[in-house]
């Protein structure tokens, strides 16, 4: 190797070495850029002195341009080498010598001819130390470099004028520079104080100085700080608690679609976690020393060095896609990484998807791992654990065939699974039973026998009892599957449920993996069950309780999303699923009948909810017609409800459960004949009825002109109280002969603001009212549009801040009423004013491609055409959209709006300028043009290839 070369990693590689990422086969090491070390930069700054004439401090000019020279050098050299390779290990391990090489010619550069002496004191002798990540000689491409200057006692003039000028010209080479200036007896009384301090001093290494200085503090370090009484155990209370609260900060689940690689659940810093305990309980740096300890078997070392390996990988690839620090994977870097890493799509699967599923594969290791690691140190270490007294008494307490260690279910042999297949099963049902964990030494026999899973175990009766009553347990089986899942058990029980573990859904709506998503759909389904969820899910809590088919329904919120990434609609390919599964577990043909058709269904409910218009008789028939009876409609609400909630955070709301308890309820009374397909003029005369109570301080010649000036549809749309304020509002507007009425009220219950406008009614209006919510900021999620006999238009809006929650602040509501003013004013130009306030589409949104889409359907209701229109969300789409159909002279009845991430699906109830609908397939075909381009993206062609989302109105 060349003089001015950087020496390899400690960790040794073969000559040709293999993609981490992808698996291909490199070039040789010989070929590699030359990176420049400590030797050759130092040559380069004997140089640079050489020829400079001027005064000393005409030097630091010249000196930051040489850094800048090398470091730029260097990380092109570096990066070269990993773009050549993929290898991670390398690519931190180079990047930190990279980093010696500039501290420590700098360092000879300073204190030879900035602040050079012929003999240093005692006291101005000075060592610098490497803390932290970079201490482990392990640096991501733009990772902060952590320095330690350590001193024999106090500061000196001199030292402090030594760090001083290093620091600031280390800065303006633009790294972020964390240092401490400390003597030897302050870096042990601090670490002793400070876990983080003591932390970053584990990994110290010496780079520069007086080597003994480093030595006395290693030699201290080791007996006074670990060799401390009770030291290792509190060492590892501390750094499992940071660990803890870091997962919850980041996100407790390690299945997250936009994961951070360093800090998430399963990313680098459990691995660093792993390798501090290592080196302060068994005093190693390497995991595999842990193998010969007897702490890690031979197999789980190599999987720690294999995530490690891809991890180190990706977040080096994010780095220079990002072209500096950043350790979030978001979805816009997915795309790129999964390309640049050589990830291709394979049997309908994207690259993306691949990558990520890659991914999550290796994060699901490290927690496998790491928690294997630490139960065995808790073991060691730690206090008394339960069940302790059970120990003294007897050497190992059975419990249902299987060892009580430590508090946990544990086995006789390694070759317990191997011989006894069903006790896989079984293992997990008595720990669920009685409230157990589950020994790491029997979950190491379980990998090592998960081959034994196999056709003859899935057709086992006992095993698919066990399955059966695990997953319907009332004993929360949320925790046994997941348990399973971690174990690779549930995936090899039921391989089609394999397919989906670590699946990722690239979209912006949902935020797990498939498997992660239906493990807490089970999971709140059981905490509906306990009542956990009253305030939440009133109706769904108070429903799940008098269903007869329990097991069926917990097998179907299993099964539900099992097919997904199949290339076709995964509730029928789900149902087909479900018919193979459900005999093999044992359930009765009612049972199986019953989970297929709530898995084939499973998203109709929903769908009708929020994209229907439930106050139409046909639209409730026809969901009626499909679910046929009471027992599957209060299955089909306990399944979606648990459904939308373990999508991901704030995805359920009052808006919602409002819908679905109104499509419920709708959907009850016609089942149970309280509502008669023909009652609707009943139920017209009833909503008047109840309306009259609430006017009593109105004549009843008012009260009957009134009731003239609505058609039966208004009736039906609100309750009482609702119809009531309305009369108030049309009355005082009538008798001031206001031209507009705008009246705002915020529904805590449903978590919107009701909005209502009062005005003559023209061709436009929605139009128009939608383009003035949307400038206003607001997001429209509901629009009920009358015409009243008089001409007057009464148009109610529900609608919401943008996230969520009522549009509610008075300065808001004051924005919008000025809004609203100025538009149908004509003093804006809503298309100009739009565009002008339309924000810049970022990375993250461009990643995902939505196709438009326009359908119509004349099946839905006997008085409407219902278009539904999907496509990319942005800032008053609703107005481009209802402006289209305005221009193709439809009247709009009502419009529900929905939004899945960045995705739009809106839904128009329209009829042609008679009141009839529309059929003529030229016209139709008119407005889908239209419509089509209203969807259309101002920033770009319209896009090819569509995935599900949620959106805004404005």
């Amino acid at each position: 190797m060349p003089a001015d070369t950087a020496s390899l990693s400690t960790h040794t590689h073969s000559a040709t070495t293999t993609d981490a990422a992808s698996g291909s086969s490199r070039r040789p090491e010989g070929s590699r850029p030359i990176i420049p070390n400590r030797a050759a930069v130092g040559r380069r700054f004997a140089a640079l002195v050489e020829g400079h004439h001027g005064s000393i401090d005409g030097l630091r000019g010249p000196a930051l341009a040489l850094l800048k020279e090398v470091l730029e050098e260097g990380r092109t050299a570096v990066r070269a080498r990993f773009e050549a390779t993929h290898r991670g290990d390398d690519c931190v391990h180079q990047t930190a010598r990279l980093t010696d090489a500039i501290v420590q010619a700098l360092a000879d550069f300073t204190l030879d001819h900035v602040y050079p002496t012929a003999e240093l004191t005692k006291g101005e002798r000075l060592a610098i130390v490497a803390i932290g990540g970079y201490g482990r000689g392990e640096m991501a491409p733009f990772s902060d470099v952590d320095l330690l200057f350590l001193l024999p006692y106090k500061r000196t003039p001199r030292v402090e004028q030594v760090v001083e000028y290093m620091l600031y010209l280390l800065w303006d080479l633009g790294w972020k520079v964390g240092h401490a200036v400390r003597s030897v007896d302050e870096c042990i009384r601090l670490s002793l104080e400070d876990m983080t301090i003591r932390t970053s001093l584990l990994e110290s290494r010496f780079l520069w100085g007086e080597a003994v200085l480093y030595k006395e503090l290693r030699k201290r370090f080791t007996k006074e700080v670990i060799g401390a009484a009770g030291s290792v155990t509190a060492f590892i209370d501390a750094k499992m608690t940071e660990r803890k609260e870091r997962h919850r900060k980041i996100g407790g689940s390690r299945y997250m679609l936009e994961p951070n690689i360093k800090e998430g659940k399963g990313g680098l810093r459990d691995l660093q976690t792993l390798f501090w305990i290592a080196k302060y309980a068994y005093q190693t740096d390497e995991v595999q020393a842990l193998v010969s300890k007897g702490v890690l078997l031979q197999e789980e070392a190599q999987r720690f060095a294999k995530a490690e390996s891809f991890l180190w990988a990706a977040r080096c690839q994010l780095h220079y896609i990002v072209g500096r620090q950043e350790d979030r994977l978001t979805f816009d870097m997915q795309s790129e990484m999964s390309r640049r890493l050589g990830y291709t799509e394979h049997a309908g699967t994207s690259a993306v998807e691949r990558f990520m599923k890659h991914y999550f594969m290796v994060a699901k290791d490290v927690g496998d791992l790491t928690r294997i690691f630490c139960a065995n140190l808790e073991h060691e270490n730690r206090r008394t654990p339960r069940f302790a007294f059970l120990r003294r008494s007897f050497a190992k307490p059975e419990v249902e065939g299987f060892t009580l260690d430590a508090g946990r279910l544990n086995v006789k042999s390694d070759r317990h699974f191997r011989d006894h297949p069903v006790d896989m099963i079984r293992l997990f049902r008595v720990a669920q039973q009685q409230d157990l964990d589950v020994h790491p030494n029997a979950l190491r026999a379980i990998t090592r026998a998960l081959s034994a899973i196999g056709p003859k175990l899935r057709d086992d009766v006992d095993a698919n009892r066990l399955f059966l009553e695990i997953l319907s347990s009332r004993k929360d089986p949320e925790v046994a599957l997941r348990r399973m899942n971690e174990a690779g058990v549930l995936g090899r029980f039921v391989p089609d449920f394999g397919r989906i573990v670590g699946m990722m859904q690239f979209d912006m709506y949902h935020y797990f993996t498939v498997d992660e998503h239906t493990l807490f759909a089970v999971g709140i389904l059981h905490q509906i069950e306990q009542g956990n969820l009253k305030d939440e899910v009133p109706l769904a809590s108070e429903v799940i309780h008098t269903v007869n088919s329990r097991r069926a329904l917990y097998v179907a919120m299993l099964v539900h999303d099992i097919a997904k990434g199949r290339g076709g609609d995964h509730s029928i390919l789900g149902a087909k699923v479900a018919e193979k599964l459900c005999p093999r577990l044992g359930m009765t043909e009612e049972e199986t009948e019953t989970v297929v058709w709530l898995v084939r269904w499973h998203l109709a409910m929903s769908a009708t909810a929020l994209k229907r218009d439930l106050d139409d008789e046909g639209t409730i028939r026809k969901f009626v017609d499909l679910v046929q009876s009471p027992e599957r409609l209060k299955l089909l609400l306990c399944l979606t409800v648990a459904d939308i909630r373990a999508v991901g955070p704030g995805r359920w709301n009052n808006w919602k459960a409002t819908l679905l308890r109104q499509l419920y309820r709708r959907s009850e009374e016609l089942m149970s004949g309280t509502v008669l397909p023909e009652g609707r003029d009943g139920r017209v005369l009833a909503a008047q009825a109840g309306l009259r109570p609430l006017l009593v301080d109105w004549q009843p010649a008012e009260i009957d002109a009134h009731l003239g000036r609505a058609y039966p549809a208004y009736w039906l749309g609100f309750t009482a109280e609702t119809l009531a304020h309305h009369a108030r509002l049309i009355r005082e507007a009538e008798r001031g002969k206001a031209p507009l009425t705008l009246d705002t009220r915020i529904d805590r219950g449903r978590a919107v603001t009701e909005v209502t406008v009062y005005t003559a009614d023209h061709p436009g209006l929605f139009s128009r009212l939608a383009g003035a919510i949307a400038l206003a900021g607001a997001d429209i999620v509901d629009a009920r549009i009358f015409t009243m006999t008089n001409g007057m238009a009464l148009d109610v809006f529900s609608i919401q801040a943008a996230g969520g929650g009522p549009f509610d602040s008075g300065d808001k509501l004051a924005r919008l009423s000025v809004m609203v003013d100025k538009v149908l004013a004509g003093e804006l130009r809503l298309v100009d004013e739009l565009a002008k306030r339309r924000p810049v589409q970022t990375a993250r949104a461009r990643a995902f491609k939505v196709a438009p889409r326009v359908l119509v359907d004349n099946t839905i209701t006997g008085n409407h055409t219902v278009i539904e229109v999907n496509g990319r969300d942005r800032p008053g789409l609703l107005f481009h959209l209802t402006r289209a159909l305005t221009q193709a002279n439809l009247q709009i009845a009502s419009a529900k709006i929905s939004t899945y991430g960045n995705v739009a699906i809106d839904v128009f109830y329209v009829k042609d300028v008679f009141g009839l609908k529309v059929t003529h397939e030229r016209k139709l075909a008119d407005i889908r043009a239209a419509l089509l381009t209203a969807l259309a993206d101002p920033e770009g062609e319209p896009e090819k290839s569509a995935k599900p989302g949620r959106r805004k109105a404005a």
